[in-house]
């Protein structure tokens, strides 16, 4: 059976979903990106060798997100961090202690839909086990734990709109 293709998004739809997220355009690009090889989609140096568009996609999309939590407060704990359930793409931790498990979703076109919509329920419980994993392993004190995502949707120009899911499983604190 052929997959059903999405229809285009509509500029009325993105200006609409663009105002009502709530926060600005943020660069993709800038001097930490130009640094390590990828800005504007440039593939250069060691770390991007072989590395599929998808994959340097993705990785200049958690780079983002990183530089986004940090401009808010927030300490990043670990990147890409591996266990037998998986990786999460962020842990961090908020202005207010809380342990944050960050799912990063970028895309560069809404053809397949918004990158939010990619968070299924088997990704979040994956997620959860991954926390589970990670507390086990944790040196600090006990603490609370929420689960956010962080989507970007590239404009081009080295431009993206971020939105991010505080809480966006709706468990946790």
């Amino acid at each position: 059976m052929e997959k059903e293709k999405r229809p285009a998004a509509t500029k009325e739809r993105i200006v609409r979903q663009a105002a009502e997220r709530p926060h600005s355009p943020r660069r993709l690009a800038d001097e930490e990106e130009s640094a390590a090889g990828c800005a504007d989609g440039s593939v250069e140096g060691d770390a991007a060798a072989g590395m599929s568009a998808p994959r340097m996609l993705g990785m200049r999309g958690e780079e983002a997100a990183c530089r986004f939590l940090k401009r808010r407060g927030y300490i990043v704990l670990e990147r890409n961090w591996t266990c037998p359930a998986g990786e999460a793409d962020i842990v961090a931790k908020d202005e207010d202690g809380v342990l944050v498990f960050v799912e990063v979703k970028t895309r560069s076109s809404l053809e397949a839909g918004l990158p939010a919509e990619s968070v299924t329920p088997r990704k979040r419980a994956r997620y959860e086990r991954i926390a589970g994993y990670f507390l086990s392993d944790y040196d600090g004190e006990e603490c609370r734990v929420r689960f956010d995502v962080i989507a970007l949707l590239v404009l081009g120009n080295g431009r993206a709109l971020v939105r991010h899911y505080i809480n966006a499983f709706g468990s946790g604190c």
